[in-house]
Formats: C-alpha cells, structure tokens, sequence
C-alpha cells in the first residue's frame, strides 16, 4: 500500500482468510487445516486439533476468492483500501474437523484434541467482510456445506501423504508447541 501511495499506483489489499478448494497441496503440511485434516482422513488417521478445539477460524472457497480478486481489480473505488476475503462465517475447529470427517465418510475418526498451543497462534480468527461487501459488491457464493462436498468429490481422486507427525516434530525441535 505504501509503494502504491509513493508511486500514485492504484493498489488494493486482500486479505485471505483460510481458503480451501479443489486442487489445493495436500501433502504439504502447511497448506492450510482443512488439507490437513482431509490427508489425516485419507489416510485413516483422525484429524490433530491444538488447543482445546474451540478456536474459531473463517473458512473461504478458492471460488470465492478468485471473485474477490476479479472485483478488487475491476472496481476503481478500490484503489487504495485493505479488504478482507473469508465466508463471514466462523466455525470452530473441531466443527471443521469433524464436518470434514462427514463429508468424507471417515465419521469414526474422531479428532484428536492435543491441548497442546502453537506459538503465534491466535484464539480466534474470522474475517469482518463489510467493506468487500460495500466497496465490491463482495459475496460469498459457496456455501460451507457445498464447498466440502466439492473438495470431498475431488480428494476422492488425490493421493495425499501425510507428513503431519514430522511437522509436528519440527514445531516441538524448534520450540514451537507448548
């Protein structure tokens, strides 16, 4: 936003809450949680949750986003401002967690709450979207329920490696998890 103003450059801001969708990385442990929860699932382990589970985070389809971005380019009224892009929506963890576990008939994988907290996490997280809604004409169009059934029908396909315990390794080697 600062080289935009210093270079009088029309420049927008987007912030992206937890996206998830079809072709997103599976095997890479940092990919975001939904990913990470479809590999566990898929490879019969039960979704790792940190802390008590009830941390609130927002969840925002790829499709969704890809709409936000087209708008933020397209509306000269944008130029110069910060946006947040999520659902609006915020879910606990292990709602997610075991929403994921439905949608992908693995219902008996229950999570598996570690207690445990990762430095720089914070408790909750979801996005206030009234200024894309206003200066866009954002909306968020896929609906939790229709997008997991997507990313369900797509995983189905995918082979995911889970590298979930060596990621975990790392963040206690390195002082991370408490």
């Amino acid at each position: 936003m600062i080289v935009g103003r210093a270079y009088e450059m029309p420049t927008v801001a987007l912030r992206f809450f937890n996206v998830y969708g079809t072709r997103q990385a599976l095997s890479n442990p940092y990919t975001g949680v939904l990913a990470i929860f479809a590999t566990r699932l898929l490879n019969n382990n039960p979704p790792l949750i940190y802390e008590d589970g009830y941390q609130k985070r927002d969840f925002v389809n790829v499709q969704d986003v890809a709409r936000a971005c087209r708008l933020a380019m397209e509306t000269p009224a944008a130029a110069g401002q910060v946006f947040n892009v999520g659902s609006g929506q915020a879910y606990t963890v292990c709602e997610i967690a075991e929403r994921m576990a439905t949608t992908l008939n693995r219902s008996h994988l229950k999570p598996q709450i570690t207690g445990k907290y990762r430095v720089g996490d914070i408790r909750h997280c979801f996005a206030d979207i009234t200024q894309a809604r206003q200066v866009l004409g954002y909306e968020p169009s896929v609906s939790l329920e229709e997008g997991l059934a997507e990313y369900a029908a797509w995983l189905r396909h995918q082979i995911a490696v889970d590298h979930v315990a060596s990621a975990n390794r790392e963040l206690t080697v390195r002082g991370l998890t408490v």
